[in-house]
């Protein structure tokens, strides 16, 4: 089975390229889901009370994700040294889950998984890989996605600025997927990906004792 890691830029694309790796037949693990249920877990619950108060839970007593987003987001010094409590905090957890997940589609004979993480490599978790896909897409273009979704251009820039270099991630993959064109563009590419992964898959020694 082939482990998928998606890169990229804040409002790139990633989801338009995983949800066509799903169509194909792949299993998609989301980071950004695992996150919300760890997040929910009691002892997590306790250390986000210990550290920040009642401020980042609602009148139901949920976390409040954008209340946290306020705190670790905020401009250095402040910002940087939360996120690191938070991401030391969650982000075994959510290995954890990922990593159960991705077992459970093994044994199921799926051929792919596909790891979903704005924080894949930052969070090491480009290990569990066997590729990684860079997804393309212009600033201007990103930026547009990121204010249809409620975002201001300071959240889009602070979001961006809390995560590796687009040069960098792009560095670090193997496959990149250009989503500067249209949203058909961009599934023929991973279509394309997907069959001469397959081709390879059936073509391996492995497959054909």
């Amino acid at each position: 089975m082939r482990v998928i890691g998606i890169v990229g830029g804040v409002a790139s694309g990633k989801s338009l390229v995983s949800a066509e790796f799903r169509r194909l037949g792949a299993r998609v693990l989301d980071a950004d889901r695992a996150g919300h249920e760890v997040l929910e877990e009691e002892p997590v619950r306790q250390a986000l009370r210990d550290r920040w108060g009642a401020a980042v839970f609602d009148r139901q007593g949920k976390v409040d994700r954008e209340a946290i987003a306020r705190i670790v987001f905020a401009p250095p010094p402040d910002g940087p040294p939360e996120r690191r409590f938070l991401e030391g905090l969650t982000h075994p957890r959510i290995r954890g889950r990922l990593q159960d997940e991705a077992v459970v589609a093994r044994e199921s004979g799926l051929p792919a998984v596909v790891l979903d993480a704005a924080l894949l490599l930052e969070a090491g978790w480009d290990r569990l890989c066997d590729v990684i896909v860079f997804v393309a897409a212009p600033r201007t273009a990103r930026l547009e996605r990121s204010l249809r979704r409620g975002w201001t251009e300071q959240q889009f820039a602070a979001r961006e600025a809390a995560q590796m270099s687009l040069e960098e991630k792009q560095s670090r993959a193997s496959q990149t997927i250009d989503n500067s064109g249209s949203a058909a563009e961009t599934v023929e590419q991973v279509r394309r990906l997907w069959h001469s992964w397959v081709a390879q898959t059936a073509n391996s020694p492995e497959a054909n004792p």
